[in-house]
C-alpha cells in the first residue's frame, strides 16, 4: 500500500516545496514593505488612542450669602459672558446699603462738628489773647503812675495777667486737641469719613453681588442650584464649560516621548465624528508629572513588593480654532493622536510666559494680547509665537527668529502685515507635513547669534508677543 503511495508523495513534494518558497517570498516582501515604510514614514510619527478632550470648567459659586429667586439657565443650555444666571434675594443687601447711607450721612455731621469746633477754638484763643494783652496794658499803666496807684491795685492788675495768661493756656490746649481729632485735611479726608465710605461701597458691591451672571460664553453644566435654596459663599451652584477653548490630553508612555518636541504638528482624529472628519493642533506643552504622580492615591514606589509599571505623561495638545468651531468637541471625548516628529526645532519643556489671560493657545501657537500692550492696536487676537532656530554655519551657532506654522497662507500673510506694522521684514516659508498637509511658516532673517534672537525676542515680548529659545538643528 505504501508502495502504490509513493508516487503521488513524490509528485505532492514539489508543490510542497513552491508553496512554502511563495509563503517565504511573501513574508520576505511583506518584512522588506515594513522595514520601507517605518524608514521613510512610520518613524516620524508617534501615535496614540489614549487622548481625550479636556477643557475650563468654570465653576459659578457666590461671593456673598442669599436665598435664591430665581435660576435662568439649565444644564446644557448655550449662555454668554455678563448673561445672569442666579439672582439671589437682594432685600437684606438693600436694607444694608441703606443703612450705610444713613451711617455716612451721620459721620459727614459729626465730622463737620469737629472741623467747626477747630474755628470756635481759634476764636477763643484770639479773645483770650486780647484779654491777656489788656491786662498786661493796665499792669504797665499802674506799674507807670508809681505811688499814685495803691499796692493793692497793682496786685489786682498782676492777677488780671495770670489769670489771662491761664485762660490762654487752655484755649490753645483746647485748639491743639481739636486738630489733633480733625488733622490737616478736608472733611472727605478725615478716617471716620474713609471708614464709613468703605462700608457704603462694600453694601453696594453686596448688593450688585445678590446677581450672579456667566464669567464667560460657554453650556451651562453640572447644576444643583435650585430656587428657595440658601446658598453660602463659595458654595456650588454650576458649571459653565466654554467649548471653543477645548484641548487635547493624549497619554504617551514614557519610552515614546524621546522625539516629541513643543510645536510639533499634531494630526487627530475622533470617534464621535469618525474618520470623516479630522483635526490639525500642535504640541502645546507636556504636563509636569506622571499621571501616577499627580493620583488621588499616588504608588508607593518604596515598598517591599515593587512592581514596575510603564508611566505614562499627558501631552497637551491645542486645536485649530477654525476647525473647532466647524465640529465642536465636548470635555471626555475619546481622540486619537499622530504627532508628526520631523520638526525637532521646540524644546521639551516651554519657557517662562508672559502674563495672559486663562485661555489656551490655538493650534497655531497664537495668543491673545493683553488690551494694554503697546501691539494691542495693530494685533488682532491671536498673536504669533515666536521661536529662534538653531543652524550651523561657517560663523558658528546661528539662529533664525521663526512664527509657527500657519495652515492657510492667508494666514501666513496676515500675520506677516502684522509683523510688518511693528518694523519687522518677515519672509514666508512652505513645509509639506504629514499627508501631503502644506503649512506656511514665517521667518525673521537673517541668521543672527545666541545674544542677538534673544534680544529680539526680548524686544518682541515687550511688544506683546511671546517667544522661546529653542537649540536644535534646522532643517
Amino acid at each position: 500500500m505504501s508502495q502504490a503511495n509513493t508516487p503521488q508523495q513524490e509528485a505532492a513534494e514539489p508543490r510542497r516545496r513552491n508553496a512554502m518558497l511563495l509563503f517565504g517570498a511573501v513574508l520576505l516582501f511583506a518584512a522588506a514593505a515594513w522595514w520601507v515604510y517605518w524608514e521613510a514614514y512610520a518613524r516620524f510619527y508617534e501615535s496614540t488612542d489614549n487622548a481625550y478632550v479636556n477643557g475650563n470648567v468654570v465653576q459659578i459659586t457666590p461671593q456673598v450669602a442669599g436665598t435664591v429667586i430665581a435660576v435662568n439657565a439649565q444644564d446644557t443650555q448655550q449662555v454668554k459672558a455678563g448673561q445672569v444666571l442666579v439672582q439671589l434675594d437682594p432685600s437684606d443687601a438693600q436694607v444694608a446699603l441703606q443703612q450705610a447711607v444713613a451711617d455716612l450721612a451721620q459721620t459727614l455731621r459729626q465730622t463737620s462738628t469737629l472741623y467747626n469746633n477747630n474755628d470756635q477754638a481759634a476764636a477763643t484763643v484770639e479773645a483770650r489773647q486780647t484779654d491777656l494783652a489788656k491786662a498786661q496794658d493796665d499792669l504797665q499803666r499802674r506799674q507807670v503812675a508809681g505811688d499814685a496807684v495803691s499796692n493793692e491795685e497793682l496786685d489786682h492788675a498782676r492777677e488780671a495777667v495770670k489769670s489771662a495768661e491761664e485762660a490762654l493756656a487752655v484755649a490753645r490746649a483746647q485748639l491743639a486737641a481739636n486738630h489733633s481729632l480733625t488733622g490737616q485735611g478736608t472733611v472727605s479726608d478725615h478716617p471716620n469719613v474713609a471708614q464709613a465710605t468703605a462700608r457704603l461701597h462694600s453694601a453696594r458691591l453686596n448688593l450688585q453681588r445678590m446677581t450672579i451672571t456667566a464669567p464667560v460664553d460657554g453650556y451651562v453644566a453640572q447644576r444643583t442650584v435650585q430656587i428657595g435654596q440658601r446658598v453660602a459663599p463659595g458654595s456650588a451652584l454650576m458649571s459653565v464649560v466654554p467649548l471653543d477653548q477645548v484641548w487635547v490630553d493624549a497619554n504617551f508612555t514614557e519610552k515614546r516621548l524621546e522625539s516629541v518636541r513643543i510645536g510639533q504638528s499634531v494630526l487627530l482624529g475622533s470617534d464621535y465624528y469618525g474618520d470623516s472628519v479630522h483635526y490639525h493642533g500642535s504640541v502645546a506643552g507636556f504636563s509636569p508629572g506622571t499621571g501616577g504622580a499627580f493620583a488621588l492615591l499616588p504608588a508607593q514606589n518604596a515598598t517591599g513588593n515593587w512592581i514596575k509599571v510603564v508611566q505614562r505623561l499627558p501631552v497637551r495638545i491645542a486645536l485649530d480654532p477654525k476647525e473647532l468651531a466647524e465640529h465642536p468637541l465636548r470635555i471626555g471625548l475619546s481622540m486619537q493622536a499622530s504627532i508628526d516628529l520631523r520638526d525637532q526645532a521646540g524644546s521639551a519643556l516651554d519657557g517662562p510666559a508672559a502674563a495672559q489671560p486663562p485661555t489656551d493657545t490655538p493650534a497655531t501657537n497664537e495668543r491673545k494680547p493683553d488690551a494694554a500692550s503697546p501691539a494691542a492696536a495693530a494685533q488682532p487676537a491671536g498673536a504669533p509665537r515666536l521661536v529662534a532656530r538653531k543652524r550651523n554655519g561657517a560663523s558658528g551657532s546661528q539662529y533664525l527668529v521663526q512664527v509657527c506654522s500657519y495652515k492657510t497662507r492667508d494666514e501666513a500673510e496676515a500675520g506677516r502685515a502684522r509683523l510688518s506694522q511693528l518694523g519687522l521684514e518677515p519672509s514666508i516659508e512652505q513645509a509639506t507635513l504629514k499627508e501631503n498637509a502644506t503649512w506656511y511658516r514665517l521667518r525673521i532673517g537673517p541668521p543672527v547669534s545666541m545674544a542677538e534672537a534673544q534680544e529680539l525676542l526680548r524686544q518682541l515680548a515687550i511688544k506683546g508677543y511671546q517667544g522661546i529659545l529653542v537649540r536644535g538643528e534646522a532643517k
